[in-house]
């Protein structure tokens, strides 16, 4: 998908410089509006590539602990966790944040214990907090 989004950025800024080249005042509101976007997809897609990177290097740091969470939890046929036992789970992962706020892998662990219950928004709250924490322990 990154690389589909790349190509058609580039396509984008081609038109949008086409356009700007034509003189013409709507063309060239067209051709400004057409490379402001791009470059707002572009700092997205950038972000969006550097969180899977970090999360990922994390992921590792806890492999190589031994200290990432066993996927034990039944799995419903599209292969997500099943939310009402992950629920069930979650309650512990909060206890460990709440005992050590600045630990990295207590918020990865919570994230992960977020995204199994199908709240994203709050899984990846708490990944990026993992990732602040991670980077300043540095």
């Amino acid at each position: 998908m990154a690389v589909l989004l790349a190509l058609y950025l580039i396509l984008v800024v081609d038109r949008s410089v086409r356009l700007v080249a034509t003189g013409e005042p709507v063309a060239i509101g067209l051709g400004v509006a057409l490379i402001v976007l791009p470059l707002i997809a572009a700092w997205a897609l950038m972000r969006e590539l550097l969180f899977g990177i970090r999360t990922e290097r994390l992921v590792k740091d806890l492999e190589a602990e031994e200290s990432l969470p066993e996927d034990s939890l039944p799995k419903r046929p599209s292969g997500r966790p099943d939310r009402a036992a992950a629920d069930a789970e979650f309650d512990q992962y909060r206890a460990e944040v709440d005992a050590a706020p600045e630990s990295w892998r207590a918020w990865f662990r919570l994230g992960l214990a977020y995204d199994a219950s199908g709240d994203r928004r709050r899984a990846r709250a708490a990944l990026r907090r993992a990732i602040a924490l991670n980077r300043q322990a540095i």
